[in-house]
């Protein structure tokens, strides 16, 4: 068993887009469907979304949830974990070494926690 999609909920599609489009630079074009709720992105191994929560209250970060994004290279975890600060985000977390990874923490403009990790 593997997972294969993160659906993460926004308050503000327009702000997230711009947040994770700048994060998935140069990562092909995996921006691939959207609808008056929904954005997907397809990776080779996993699909991302944002969504509008279907119950239309307001959107909230789960406490203690987290999504880990392996990025391949220290210099990576550090360039992304900077510009998701430098788009809005805020920092949980300088990249260091963490146990067998190198590992930097944000979160986005919605408040949920990103790890960038190689």
């Amino acid at each position: 068993m593997k997972i294969s999609y993160t659906v993460l909920g926004t308050n503000n599609m327009d702000a997230a887009i711009k947040f994770y489009e700048a994060l998935f630079e140069g990562k092909g074009k995996p921006h691939v469907f959207r609808t008056d709720r929904m954005n997907f992105w397809q990776f080779e191994s996993f699909a991302f979304a944002l969504a509008i929560p279907f119950d239309n209250e307001p959107a909230t970060n789960g406490n203690g949830t987290m999504i880990g994004f392996d990025v391949e290279t220290e210099d990576e975890v550090k360039r992304l974990h900077a510009l998701a600060i430098e788009l809005g985000g805020s920092c949980e977390g300088e990249p260091c070494a963490k146990g067998p990874r190198y590992s930097g923490y944000v979160r986005d403009l919605d408040n949920n926690k990103l790890c960038f990790y190689k």
